[in-house]
């Protein structure tokens, strides 16, 4: 009777023993790190702005990836916050965040062309009442703001070629930043700030939404 039951245990505890181990793999592959690869290895041509605008000798698209990856490198919290100044002064971020960092690292100040746009086009982003704030770090406003002064491009993944580093990328209610990293299809993986679950990452996800915008900045 003794061993039976201790059979029966042994059985039950190496069937929870595999259970965890089959979960263990399934995160892994979830969450763990994701193998990547240049354009160059992939034979993707690789295009590139041919500005720098803050003379640091590094390409205006190269200079927006590092910024958003550093931005996602301080493992900011995402929530939601109205901010005096419109800059975030705490560990807290969400998307749009990612985005006027890249910019800055790039020498561009986002907020003041955001909002200098604003009050150049009111009409053009429904605003009534300006609110410098708050107004750069809405998704609804940034989309209608590249719509105005970037190159509107397609929304098909599979032409790879039309996706390059710092090109800006609208989802509904969410918005990110291509970095120069591709998966093997040659998609470029995306650098933004999911939510409170997913966090801030670059990672191989730029298809698993739907895509309502897909930009490159151009000055004026």
């Amino acid at each position: 009777m003794y061993d039976k039951r201790e059979r029966r245990r042994r059985r039950g505890l190496g069937l929870l023993l595999l259970l965890a181990l089959v979960l263990a793999v399934g995160l892994w592959v979830i969450f763990g790190p994701q193998p990547y690869y240049s354009a160059a290895e992939l034979g993707i041509p690789e295009l590139l702005s041919g500005r720098d605008a803050d003379g640091d000798g590094l390409d205006d698209s190269l200079d927006m990836v590092t910024g958003a990856r550093e931005y996602i490198a301080e493992r900011p919290v995402y929530k939601s916050l109205y901010y005096q100044g419109g800059y975030p002064t705490d560990e807290h971020g969400v998307c749009t965040d990612v985005i006027w960092r890249a910019f800055r690292a790039a020498g561009y100040e986002l907020k003041d062309l955001v909002d200098a746009d604003i009050a150049a086009a009111s009409a053009a982003y429904g605003i009534t009442e300006p609110d410098p704030n708050i107004d750069f770090r809405r998704v609804v406003n940034l989309k209608v703001f590249f719509e105005r002064h970037g190159q509107s491009l397609t929304l098909d993944l599979d032409e790879v070629a039309e996706w390059q580093p710092g090109d800006i990328v609208v989802f509904p209610r969410h918005i990110g930043l291509c970095s120069d990293r591709r998966n093997s299809r040659g998609v470029p993986f995306l650098i933004h700030h999911g939510n409170r679950v997913v966090g801030a990452e670059e990672e191989d996800r730029l298809g698993q939404r739907e895509i309502i915008g897909h930009f490159r900045f151009v000055p004026f």
